[in-house]
């Protein structure tokens, strides 16, 4: 009995940029690589039904970075914004003594 042979994403990756680029047969490229014809098309389908999330903008890391530094400078923002207006009717109550 055969052990089943484990394909890396790489691997399964490199499979199907073959088969799409270079309009192969699906039959030619599993005897290529000894893999199974179905398992081929499984990749195919898997690959198509995410591939909108490959072009989704999610908060990763350095979105989240980017968030808290514009959550910090809009902080800073308010805290300047108060301290004119502060200075402002200060200086408007300065004026009418």
């Amino acid at each position: 009995m055969s052990s089943k042979k484990r394909w890396t994403s790489e691997q399964k990756v490199m499979i199907l940029r073959e088969l799409l680029e270079n309009n192969i047969p699906i039959s030619q490229v599993a005897e290529k690589y000894h893999v199974h014809v179905n398992d081929i098309y499984n990749w195919k389908k898997k690959l198509f039904e995410n591939a909108s999330a490959i072009f989704e903008t999610k908060p990763g890391v350095s979105s989240t970075v980017h968030e808290k530094k514009i959550d910090k400078l809009e902080a800073k923002l308010k805290r300047k914004d108060d301290a004119i207006s502060w200075l402002v009717s200060e200086n408007i109550e300065l004026k009418k003594t």
